[in-house]
């Protein structure tokens, strides 16, 4: 199998992983089972090799004015310590990849730095795409995982886990919150910060190979549930949150992605794709992304057309059946005027056409 592999490849795979070919890796799509991993995570805590994701740095002068240039979301509403998902556009206002951005505050007078988790399908682009624009600003951009471990450590008891394998207090680390942080056993303090994607508090973890493979090994012997990317996905869709490629692309704005949120045209600063942007704000989106949920337990899959009085009006973007709600739930994009919460529509499943109900996002929502 073709790929490049995570340094904790062959822990995977001694802990049952079955490998499959993503974004030009060899990932783990799942270990004892999809609904099993699932439920871990949802009721207990799971952790997942997300080694294949990007993970660079920006370092040097005004480095949150540099990079405003290519998000839309206004970088100064975070100060260090503090994280911001966002997107990066094309000159259309186009959608190519989404991020997280890591203020990690001044290096020394004149220098700042700044960290952003990008998709592994998109970081090879979008690192030259981001070099070609950061260096003339002075800036330095370097790959900080390197051939390091990203690991995500997912659920209601992954805090205190992580409380007692630190002996640290973690209650003023709020969501999107991020520090350094000394683990018992591991030889360098780890970036640690309060983000995922799987709609429970977590952390996500960037260390040096040596020290991710210890920790994989320590929260094994604590009883953590390792999880593939199938569980990730379920555990996502529950939670509305767009998975790049699928939910949205460089053919889809914000507003039409249900991300305006993000969008804050208030600003002065120019970026790239605001004036398309400001024409989209003004003449509101011409397709809307929501939540559906089917019936007799019909699963719409990516491409499935929606329908409406019998014509195609839409398209699913992802569906599966929630191992929590048991029922199946999918994201589409249909025209505005079919968005609105409880319309009824249909999605063609193996020439036949099954009920689905526009609802509120997300689908799951923590207590």
């Amino acid at each position: 199998m073709p790929g490049k592999r995570s340094p904790l490849h062959d822990l995977c795979l001694q802990s049952g992983g079955r490998m499959v070919p993503f974004a030009g890796w060899q990932m783990p799509v799942q270990f004892g089972g999809l609904i099993q991993e699932h439920k871990a995570v949802r009721e207990r805590m799971g952790m997942f090799d997300i080694s294949h994701m990007g993970v660079l740095r920006l370092d040097g002068p005004k480095p949150k004015d540099a990079l405003q240039q290519l998000v839309p979301s206004d970088l100064h509403r975070i100060g260090p310590g503090e994280a911001c998902y966002t997107v990066l556009l094309n000159q259309d206002g186009g959608i190519r990849d989404d991020l997280i951005v890591y203020d990690c505050g001044a290096i020394d007078s004149e220098r700042g730095a700044v960290v952003l988790v990008i998709n592994a399908a998109c970081a090879d682009s979008d690192t030259a795409w981001i070099r070609e624009r950061m260096t003339p600003a002075g800036l330095e951009v370097t790959d900080v995982k390197a051939n390091g471990v990203l690991l995500a450590l997912q659920g209601p008891e992954a805090i205190p886990l992580l409380e007692q394998l630190s002996g640290e207090d973690l209650s003023g680390l709020p969501r999107f919150g991020h520090r350094m942080l000394s683990i018992s056993g591991l030889h360098e303090p780890v970036f640690t910060a309060r983000t995922g994607y799987t709609g429970e508090d977590g952390v996500e973890l960037l260390l040096n190979a040596e020290d991710g493979r210890q920790l994989w090994g320590d929260l094994l012997r604590n009883g953590v549930t390792p999880c593939g990317l199938g569980a990730r996905d379920t555990l996502r869709l529950e939670a509305a949150m767009h998975l790049y490629g699928q939910d949205m692309d460089a053919g889809t704005n914000p507003f039409e992605a249900g991300l305006g949120w993000l969008v804050h045209l208030e600003m002065p600063a120019d970026f790239v794709g605001r004036q398309t942007l400001e024409q989209a704000a003004a003449a509101g989106p011409a397709k809307r992304l929501v939540g559906l949920k089917l019936k007799d337990r019909a699963i719409a899959r990516h491409n499935y057309p929606v329908l409406y009085e019998g014509e195609t009006v839409g398209v699913v973007t992802s569906g599966t059946w929630s191992p929590t709600l048991e029922e199946p739930i999918a994201l589409a994009y249909v025209p505005p005027s079919l968005a609105k919460l409880g319309t009824e529509l249909g999605v063609a499943i193996r020439g036949k056409t099954q009920p689905a109900t526009v609802v509120r996002r997300p689908f799951y929502r923590r207590p």
